[in-house]
């Protein structure tokens, strides 16, 4: 290059002076940026804020949360509690002194499983019923003896006592067995039977004992008493059969009041005016 063409380009450079370049973000989209910082900044304060809420409301502890309780022995509810999913725990009670309370909707079931998760032992209480299912159901007392046993097989009351306090009594389809049947102190006792027999069997007899009141047995047609292989007893200071029929035979033709007893061959039994001998031969007519 010619030396006077540098020397003008160089004094051209020098006069106008060196260029400055800025580097950052002007204008609006400094201010943008501002607005996004200042909105992040809030959101922080605004989470923040809650997450603090939050742990003041649920009472989130180092110890737990809210009535949640970690203990060394598990955990402990304090208050109501409310389980939206099933819940597994080896052993759930109350706090000493105070009773356990299970509430639902609808009902509780509590269910026992074996190894194959198939049900052995179901409770379930209901709006209408609590139903067991078991192969046996037990009520004990406390030192351990039965009160109440149901199975398959049998149905057993131990107590010393069963009370039936209907106003229809007891009702059983079938037999009972039973050693002693009685009423409560100053109480009747009634074996009734409306439509069909009533029937009392025991093979070493059967004894009907009123105490302190009065014995009736009544019934519609026929009341029957049999003793097969021995007799029947009827001790009393006075027996009356009042409505037994008479005989029309009369030696004397006065009215007197001695009469005997007859048997007919059939069973039934009559009056006839007693005599010299028996008279009961004469007054057959009856029995026919």
């Amino acid at each position: 290059m010619p030396q006077e063409q540098y020397t003008h380009r160089s004094t051209m450079q020098s006069s106008e002076g060196p260029h400055v370049y800025k580097v950052g973000i002007y204008g609006w989209r400094k201010r943008c940026l501002y607005f996004f910082v200042l909105l992040l900044m809030i959101l922080i304060l605004v989470n923040l804020a809650m997450t603090i809420w939050i742990l003041k409301v649920m009472n989130f502890t180092i110890d737990g949360m809210g009535n949640l309780r970690i203990t060394e022995k598990g955990l402990k509810l304090e208050g109501d509690s409310e389980f939206l999913k099933p819940l597994y725990a080896k052993e759930i009670r109350s706090r000493t002194g105070n009773p356990l309370y299970f509430q639902s909707a609808r009902n509780v079931s509590v269910n026992i499983l074996n190894e194959d998760s198939k049900v052995l032992t179901r409770l379930v209480t209901g709006p209408k019923a609590v139903e067991a299912y078991s192969q046996k159901f037990q009520v004990l007392t406390t030192k351990g003896k039965v009160l109440f046993s149901a199975d398959d097989n049998e149905v057993v009351v131990g107590a010393e006592r069963l009370k039936v306090l209907g106003a229809e009594g007891t009702v059983f389809p079938k037999s009972i067995e039973t050693p002693n049947v009685r009423a409560d102190p100053f109480k009747e006792l009634r074996l009734e039977s409306p439509t069909r027999s009533l029937v009392m069997e025991a093979p070493k007899g059967v004894e009907i004992n009123a105490e302190a009141g009065n014995l009736e047995a009544t019934c519609r047609t026929e009341l029957k008493l049999e003793s097969k292989d021995g007799e029947i007893t009827l001790e009393a200071a006075k027996i009356k059969l009042p409505r037994l029929p008479q005989g029309s035979y009369s030696s004397t033709g006065s009215r007197q009041k001695i009469y005997e007893l007859c048997v007919c061959p059939n069973g039934r039994l009559f009056l006839s005016q007693a005599g010299a001998s028996s008279t009961c031969q004469i007054n057959t007519s009856v029995c026919l």
